[in-house]
């Protein structure tokens, strides 16, 4: 059976993250400095501690993709 299943096009996807990340650079570097900077010592990092930056990079992988027609 040929054709494209699943894992076809969840590999696709995957061959673009880099090219999608590199878009989303400064808002992952903002997110990765806020959990580094909530989590310094022995802190643990809480759930909504970092959700602005959070939200920001979801919003710029959403817009990439979105961007690229990735399904």
């Amino acid at each position: 059976m040929s054709g494209t299943n699943a894992w076809t096009r969840s590999r696709e996807r995957m061959r673009l993250f880099p090219e999608l990340f590199a878009q989303c650079a400064g808002e992952a570097a903002t997110y990765g400095k806020c959990v580094a900077a909530t989590t310094t010592g022995r802190q643990e990092l809480r759930k909504d501690m970092c959700a602005k930056e959070f939200e920001a990079l979801k919003t710029c992988f959403t817009n990439a993709v979105s961007d690229k027609g990735v399904k």
